[in-house]
């Protein structure tokens, strides 16, 4: 396949040509931005120089749709939702990274990313790419939308409870944190190391714009979820995620029943690992990786159960998941150009 990642520049989209490079199935690999055209890559990324110069080009939407056979978009919000239509309507699949197709409901779009977004027409075609609960869906996409990397670490943590209905719909309570690659390459006060190093901070509280993604997800699951709790945190490290899940369970439970129901839930997931008892995952054990570990555990004085989720938040929150989408929708083996171990330490 020729494949165009668009927005380039990002760190999911180094990210995105990290991967393609090496994917078996993948002859070429075209990289576009707005901002940088004619610059070849490595003024941005030294690090991505292996096998020749890579040269940004200008995003000419026709030339795109004539030279490639799917487009990544890994573009600020609000970018390839005027963009992508003009693919979809020439028949090129697309990968959306972006939170642009996510909602089905434009108004609750616009109320959360303070922008306008693309037609009903494309918010309804475009499939949830949450690979391990969406694969027939994901098979016959035309538009997927990539999840984000919260909604990623939480729902694959919430999953297993949600569609068993297993806890009660109104205590749902979320703590996650997130390394500062999260935010972006572009520089702001907020990320400035100064302000971030030996430091831990709450953000967006009440507020984050992946909130309504994750509840829109569990309410297809289960209509009787009520809104949760969400709160975000920013830790002094690159990358990682650690979503801390609790829900009060509706009747008593086990260890034992709930490590029997996640590994049956994802035992044929190639990416999902869940530990075993009293052991919990941490950020440093996916690091550079799309898999996501899940520790779990039961409190009998309380009733609550208490879940553990950890991924990298650039690979299974961003560019490894889009990976993962694009060798499902291809008939590929799931784990083609990503079969490879984390870095550790």
């Amino acid at each position: 396949m020729n494949i165009a990642v668009i927005g380039a520049t990002g760190y999911s989209g180094v990210e995105l040509l990290r991967f393609l490079r090496h994917h078996p199935y993948i002859s070429r690999c075209s990289l576009y931005s707005s901002s940088q055209e004619g610059v070849p890559l490595s003024h941005s990324f030294p690090h991505a120089r292996e096998e020749g110069e890579l040269i940004l080009q200008k995003i000419d939407m026709e030339q795109i749709a004539a030279t490639c056979d799917l487009v990544f978009f890994a573009t600020p919000p609000g970018v390839s939702s005027g963009l992508a239509p003009l693919l979809i309507e020439k028949g090129i699949k697309v990968i959306d990274l972006s939170g642009d197709f996510r909602l089905k409901d434009r108004t609750v779009y616009e109320k959360w990313y303070k922008r306008q977004t693309a037609s009903d027409i494309y918010l309804q075609q475009a499939v949830y790419g949450l690979t391990e609960w969406n694969k027939e869906e994901i098979r016959r996409a035309q538009l997927l939308s990539n999840p984000g990397c919260y909604p990623t670490a939480t729902l694959l943590g919430l999953a297993p409870l949600v569609k068993h209905r297993l806890i009660e719909e109104d205590s749902i309570i979320v703590d996650a944190k997130s390394g500062v690659s999260g935010a972006g390459r572009q520089a702001s006060l907020n990320t400035h190391f100064s302000e971030t190093n030996e430091n831990v901070k709450i953000y967006k509280v009440n507020e984050h714009q992946h909130i309504p993604e994750i509840e829109q997800m569990l309410q297809m699951w289960d209509e009787h979820v009520q809104p949760i709790t969400f709160s975000t945190h920013l830790i002094p490290m690159t990358r990682g995620i650690m979503a801390t899940i609790y829900a009060k369970a509706k009747e008593d439970l086990s260890l034992e029943m709930l490590l029997d129901l996640y590994k049956t839930s994802y035992e044929d997931s190639k990416f999902v690992r869940v530990r075993k008892p009293g052991q919990f995952p941490a950020t440093k054990e996916v690091y550079g990786s799309n898999y996501c570990d899940i520790g779990i555990a039961y409190d009998e004085r309380t009733g609550r159960v208490t879940v553990v989720s950890v991924i990298d938040n650039l690979v299974k929150g961003a560019a490894g998941q889009a990976i993962q989408n694009l060798n499902v929708m291809m008939g590929w083996d799931e784990d083609s150009g990503l079969a490879f171990a984390p870095i550790y330490p």
